[in-house]
């Protein structure tokens, strides 16, 4: 009798799938499943979009049939076994990264994974319930696996190579209907609502090919397509912000103390809880006729984070595409305001922090910006620490005693000085020594995490008095401009999920993601609630300075006039300034977008393209 077509198609399945059986189909199995618990893992904290497109499961269909290589040669399943455990650390590594940074590992970063042994609760703290699927995935395979017979008879390769042959083609075809794996990637990247959806479409392996890609693109000799989008663009933006701040309205003043607070956000500053205040000591300041505050200041960092605030507020840049500029670019030239002010008036630049000086390769980059002097970790007595690292009650005090003992700024003398705080780093873990009876939020209908962050910003809150006190002790006060400012947002992807928890926590807590921006003794004293970006404190404390910036090498600046840098923002007291600021995840427009240009949207929308380009290949050099 003849076999019917049916019968046939299901004879030639059965034939091309019998290799998948016993123990290779549960090693498989296991490691499928944790790629694809990755991708639960990964959307649960960004968006689930990435799930819907059919690439997503070519590609990990392939990747773990790939990963089924050591299964296949040896049949030993504590070779699959230890695979997966390396597999499962190297995504469990990624998701605890995003959680922070909002981005899976550059390629980059993983040379410096030693840093992370000064970040342990930070760490501990990222991790969440359903990442404990990676464990019940490896040991209930691997408990499976064992159970069931060895497999006898010869290795059977050809349809597990012909398999992931197929597989593999069936991706490339469709990546490369995308325009190519670069394209592909970067267009989810540039993308509003899939910018996350890379790393679980492509893998982390896929990620990790990209910024390694991307890196190598940028490394090579800009194009002149490129050379002339960077001279119009910083040409554009000399004309869009014009005209200038009107800093001739009040004396500049002569000295900088910028002080960089770790995670602050806008929304704890003049909120109460439970009746008390959440920052008495900033709202007192806030509230001083001489001071200036911006509470809408728009996170523009990536993943460097904390050294790419630092980038923005003293060189004007915007963070580069990918990667971290002071791993990659340590010692490219940054026009900076510690240049700028040593060049107008012979001013020193001092820097004060209680990390190392290899943590985000801050030494380096620190001279490269034009610091004098660095006082660091090893400077300080570690008579108070939190999680290994000084707190800012204890890093403070000696600071400002090191400034008054050891006559590292002379009254009357120009200088700026940068303080860079690190207690209110995620997971916003304090000592009860450090904790403020008075501020107990038990009984707030407040999820933890919240509560803990409220005290901990309680807490930086009182140790400013140190630094503002001395700073108001001096003679040379009223010629000091003091700047507070936050470095990034603190709740990452958790945000939503908290202001989900109470009405109480949905009205307290911010829905974007805002940081402060406060200038004591300022020239120009108010309160600006507009929406600003963070690269819009570089021209604004040029102008409060009365720095005109520095000049552009003659080819950039486009024309033979001479053009001066001023970063890729616009002073806050410009009226020219949009009231706009694009964030960086995601790449969108905030503010109030309605009365802003197309023409200028699409500006700013190119911002930080630029900034790649003149980071990457030193374009500022003279």
């Amino acid at each position: 009798m003849k076999a019917t077509a049916k019968q046939k198609i299901r004879k030639a399945a059965t034939q091309a799938t019998s290799w998948l059986s016993g123990r290779t189909a549960v090693m498989a199995l296991m490691t499928l499943l944790s790629l694809l618990w990755f991708v639960v893992d990964w959307c649960a904290d960004t968006t689930f979009r990435a799930m819907s497109d059919w690439m997503l499961w070519s590609v990990n269909l392939t990747a773990a049939l790939v990963l089924l290589t050591p299964w296949m040669l040896s049949r030993r399943v504590w070779a699959q076994v230890l695979t997966v455990t390396l597999l499962d650390l190297l995504l469990l590594a990624n998701l605890i990264y995003n959680r922070t940074y909002l981005t899976a590992i550059p390629y980059d970063s993983y040379a410096i994974a030693s840093n992370m042994a000064d970040f342990t609760s930070s760490v501990t703290g990222s991790l969440r319930l359903l990442d404990l699927g990676f464990l019940v995935i490896l040991i209930g395979g691997a408990i499976w696996a064992s159970r069931l017979p060895r497999p006898t008879g010869k290795r059977r390769l050809a349809p597990w190579l012909t398999w992931t042959a197929v597989m593999a083609a069936v991706s490339a075809v469709g990546i490369m209907a995308r325009g190519g794996f670069y394209k592909a990637y970067d267009t989810l990247i540039q993308s509003c609502y899939y910018y996350t959806a890379g790393v679980p479409t492509y893998t982390v392996g896929g990620h990790i090919l990209y910024t390694a890609l991307d890196a190598r693109r940028s490394g090579a000799a800009l194009s002149p397509a490129d050379s002339a989008a960077v001279r119009d663009w910083l040409a554009e933006h000399r004309a869009l912000t014009l005209p200038a701040a009107d800093s001739a309205a009040a004396p500049a003043r002569q000295n900088l103390v910028l002080i960089i607070c770790e995670s602050l956000e806008s929304w704890p500053i003049g909120a109460r809880v439970d009746g008390k205040e959440v920052t008495p000591f900033l709202n007192s300041l806030i509230a001083d006729s001489t001071t200036f505050y911006a509470p809408n200041m728009l996170t523009q960092v990536a993943a460097g984070h904390s050294i790419d605030a630092q980038l923005m507020f003293t060189t004007g840049l915007l963070p580069a595409v990918n990667g971290i500029y002071s791993m990659k670019y340590p010692q490219h030239e940054y026009p900076s305001l510690n240049k700028a002010l040593a060049a107008d008036r012979d001013a020193r630049s001092l820097l004060f922090m209680s990390d190392k000086l290899i943590t985000w390769n801050q030494g380096v980059i620190a001279r490269s910006f034009g610091y004098d002097s660095i006082l660091y970790r090893d400077n300080w007595h570690l008579d108070e620490t939190i999680d290994r690292h000084l707190t800012d009650g204890s890093f403070l005090r000696q600071s400002v005693d090191a400034v008054r003992q050891g006559n590292l700024w002379a009254e009357g003398s120009p200088a700026m000085l940068t303080f860079i705080t690190y207690t209110g780093h995620f997971p916003f873990i304090l000592n009860k020594e450090q904790q403020d009876p008075a501020f107990d939020l038990s009984g707030a209908p407040l999820p933890p995490r919240l509560r803990d962050y409220l005290a901990d910003v309680h807490y930086v809150d009182a140790q400013l008095r140190t630094v503002v006190d001395y700073l108001r002790s001096r003679s040379d006060y009223d010629r000091t401009a003091v700047v507070i400012v936050g470095d990034h947002q603190a709740l990452g992807n958790e945000r939503d999920a908290l202001r989900r928890h109470s009405r109480e926590a949905a009205a307290l807590v911010s829905a974007g993601q805002y940081t402060p921006f406060i200038v004591l003794n300022a020239p120009k004293p108010g309160r600006n609630d507009r929406t600003f970006g963070q690269a819009d404190v570089y021209p604004t404390l040029l102008d409060i300075l009365g720095l005109r910036g520095a000049p552009l090498p003659r080819w950039l600046a486009g024309s033979p006039t001479p053009a001066l840098w001023r970063g890729l923002g616009w002073s806050i007291f410009s009226d020219a300034h949009p009231g706009v600021a694009y964030s960086t995840v995601p790449h969108q427009a905030e503010g109030d977008t309605a009365r802003v240009a197309a023409t200028v949207l699409r500006h700013l929308s190119g911002a930080r393209r630029i900034s790649d380009r003149i980071i990457t290949h030193n374009l500022l050099a003279r």
